[in-house]
């Protein structure tokens, strides 16, 4: 029987494994780091006569038991209209005998996953002395990432910046009475790059919000919210060759990823300056940091087997919990 997860059932389910995601997002990249994982880069497919790109983001795992492909539909357009910009569903089938698992709504998955895959980076690159966490956008990602770095860490203050005066009042709010620590909103992007000891980028820009110049020595930003997109980015090349650059998947972030790939064709990194992954981080393989002083920062494209790790966690307790709907699909 395949299992059938909603948008509701999914956001009822990731409040009750919500603790062990983190957790299941660095497991998937240790994985990937000893080969007991498979990620190839997704191929991008430009739709005839639009601006809007599909992405089949897939990926296996023998630990998980299981290979997935989430296809993100990345349509612009949609936004003048009300619609999100981007969409995914998540198809899952058994490793073991190819049955289908599981067909999950993405959009919950990949704000969970994203921010765990934020908050496994920050752990391992950021200086044990961080107080000061900057947030860049203030979308449901901003929310996402509130929620996965503050709870049990040692922030003392949270700073931030959106376009919409009202929506950063909004997070601000929340995150002083729902978290526990103080937030507030600065004047713009530069304020709070220069205010942070960890700086999350988490808006969809194509041109630069970050300028290297405002970043400092020891700092740690995470560079999240751009579109899987060679001409997006949200960090400017000045700030990009500053620090020292760990990716969550190589081959994607060469494909895929504006932050590498437009410093990259100006000359100003090579590939080697990228080639450092998220797993072989954790696995002791390469190094992270390497002093209090050094400037690091993680390109957070975005890749399948996250996405893979949450749908494993949340397959298991629908099942447990008998949440969902299960359907015949093959007879």
């Amino acid at each position: 029987m395949t299992l059938i997860l909603t948008r509701s059932d999914i956001t009822a389910l990731l409040a009750d494994v919500g603790e062990e995601i983190e957790a299941a997002v660095a497991e998937c990249h240790l994985d990937l780091a000893l080969g007991r994982a498979v990620l190839p880069p997704p191929p991008a497919m430009p739709f005839p006569g639009s601006d809007g790109t599909f992405l089949a983001m897939a990926s296996a795992s023998a630990p998980a038991g299981l290979a997935t492909v989430k296809l993100l539909a990345d349509l612009p357009s949609n936004r003048a209209v009300g619609l999100p910009v981007q969409r995914s569903s998540v198809l899952a089938v058994s490793a073991e005998t190819g049955a289908c698992e599981a067909l999950l709504d993405g959009a919950g998955i990949t704000r969970a996953r994203t921010a765990a895959a934020t908050a496994v980076a920050t752990r391992a690159l950021a200086r044990q002395d961080s107080r000061v966490l900057g947030l860049v956008g203030t979308g449901p990602l901003a929310r996402a990432h509130a929620l996965a770095l503050l709870p049990g860490r040692s922030y003392e203050r949270v700073v931030l910046w959106g376009r919409h005066p009202g929506r950063s009042a909004e997070l601000a709010t929340w995150i002083t009475q729902e978290l526990g620590i103080k937030a507030s909103v600065l004047s713009g992007p530069r304020e709070v790059a220069e205010s942070s000891d960890v700086l999350c980028t988490l808006t969809p820009s194509r041109e630069p919000l970050v300028e290297g110049a405002w970043l400092s020595p020891g700092q740690h930003i995470n560079a999240v919210g751009a579109p899987p997109r060679p001409d997006h980015r949200e960090i400017d090349t000045a700030g990009v060759v500053r620090c020292r650059i760990v990716v969550d998947a190589w081959s994607t972030a060469r494909a895929k990823s504006g932050e590498v790939l437009i410093p990259l064709a100006e000359g100003a990194l090579t590939e080697d300056d990228f080639r450092c992954e998220l797993g072989e981080v954790l696995a002791g393989v390469k190094p992270g940091r390497t002093s209090d002083t050094e400037l690091t920062l993680f390109d957070s494209v975005g890749v399948g087997l996250q996405d893979l790790a949450v749908a494993r966690l949340l397959i298991d307790a629908a099942r447990a919990r008998n949440v969902g709907t299960l359907i015949e699909l093959s007879g």
